[in-house]
Parts: C-alpha cells; sequence; structure tokens
C-alpha cells in the first residue's frame, strides 16, 4: 500500500441519474464513474512514484456506476499516476496505461471506452 496516500473507504453505489461529487480530492474524496457500454472495472490503482497501491475497489464497477473514492493524504503529495484494470476475457484483468492526475484538484474521474479523464 502506497504509504503517501492511505485509502480509508471506498463505496460503490447506482448511478441512477447524472450526478455529480460535491467536493474535490482536497476534502478527502473523489467519484470514479463507469462511463463504458458494456465494460466492467475490476481494479482501480495509484502511484505517487513509491509503487502502485492496492486495489481501491472492493467490488466490480459496472457500466453506469460509479464508486466514492476516500483518502487520506498525510504527506501532501498530490500528484499521482492512476491505473485502471479492467475485466478480461476468463475473469483477468488488463491493464489500461497510466495517466497522470492531481488527485487533490480532482472531483471526478472518468472511465470511457477508448477514454479516461478527470476534472
Amino acid at each position: 500500500m502506497n504509504n503517501k496516500l492511505i485509502l480509508a473507504t471506498l463505496g460503490l453505489c447506482a448511478l441512477t441519474t447524472a450526478s455529480f461529487a460535491q467536493g474535490t480530492g482536497s476534502e478527502g474524496y473523489f467519484e470514479i464513474y463507469n462511463g463504458t457500454s458494456d465494460n466492467v472495472v475490476v481494479g482501480f490503482y495509484t502511484n505517487d512514484g513509491d509503487g502502485w497501491s492496492a486495489n481501491w475497489l472492493s467490488q466490480e464497477l459496472n457500466p453506469d456506476e460509479n464508486a466514492t473514492a476516500e483518502f487520506s493524504n498525510v504527506s501532501g503529495y498530490c500528484d499521482q499516476h492512476i491505473s485502471v484494470g479492467w475485466l478480461g476475457k476468463n475473469g483477468s484483468e488488463v491493464m489500461d496505461d497510466p495517466i497522470s492526475i492531481d488527485i487533490c484538484a480532482s472531483s471526478n474521474v472518468y472511465l470511457e471506452d477508448n477514454e479516461i479523464y478527470f476534472d
């Protein structure tokens, strides 16, 4: 587990209407949205340069679902890399290329069919 970014909790809830996070990573949480048409997210990982974290997800994130990621940023280190694991054939995990993110300034992370972006 990444010692600079400590995972506090992570919950999944169905996305029934278009909703947006009311806070930002600077308040200790952000939303992860699976906006794909038929891909299942099985892993969400962060890396601040000290190695990849454990999987933040406790359950799969199906299309049109979102998860709230809560964390404690003890050191103030906001620049992270994230990588997403998708459900592959035979239950395998297929990793996306990592992207850079300012986790403290992000409110939402959007996982789309051919793109991952945040605001």
